[in-house]
């Protein structure tokens, strides 16, 4: 009698306990795919010139693969645009907005689940933006990765909340709530929360200056 309920009670565990976080990995998949067809290239080309293969790239696209933010950098920087193009809709073909104002309640969010890394664009989404305005979130122990990574542009911030492990060139620094700092993305750079039960937000600044 009792092992009936066990196994049942240990089926409804599994269904209830799916992640929802794949859907992003498919929307940010299709924004990369219709940004990758406006400007006309093929997978083979946007593989040659970050250096990714032809199988992962079709994998982004098509939602099975979750990317990292030092990917996501990398193809935004082939395809001409800042990170902010991969949220919100579908890119227009001259990536033109009239947008002002970011109501809080619409802010889009990219958040790359598997590394514990949440950005929420603070300025009006275009994909011809030079400059944008994120929210970044940082779970206990989130991180870009152990790799170094460049894009086109400069990049500044102010640490809201927490503490951030910031690398640039073969310099570290721990940042707390006040801490602020800029640097010339091209130098190659990654961020961590190294807390391991507190969250860190950072109101980070993204100026494309190569794109477009």
């Amino acid at each position: 009698m009792r092992k009936p309920a066990a196994a049942k009670a240990v089926k409804t565990t599994k269904a209830s306990a799916k992640p929802p976080e794949p859907a992003m990995d498919v929307a940010v998949g299709r924004r990369i795919r219709d940004l990758r067809r406006v400007r006309q290239f093929s997978l083979e080309t946007v593989a040659a010139r970050t250096e990714l293969s032809i199988g992962f790239l079709s994998q982004i696209e098509r939602g099975l693969s979750s990317p990292s933010l030092r990917v996501l950098a990398t193809l935004a920087n082939v395809l001409g645009v800042g990170i902010a193009a991969l949220f919100g809709a579908s890119p227009s073909a001259d990536g033109a907005s009239d947008q002002v104002v970011t109501r809080g309640l619409q802010r889009p969010e990219l958040k790359l689940w598997r590394t514990g890394v949440s950005k929420q664009l603070l300025s009006p989404a275009s994909a011809d933006n030079k400059l944008n305005l994120f929210l970044v979130h940082l779970e206990p122990g989130g991180s870009t990765g152990e790799e170094l990574y460049t894009h086109d542009g400069e990049e500044a911030g102010l640490v809201l909340d927490g503490e951030m492990l910031l690398t640039v060139d073969s310099e570290t620094w721990s940042l707390k709530t006040g801490d602020s700092f800029r640097f010339a993305s091209r130098r190659p750079h990654r961020f961590s929360n190294p807390a391991e039960d507190a969250k860190a937000v950072v109101l980070w600044v993204n100026c494309v200056t190569g794109a477009g």
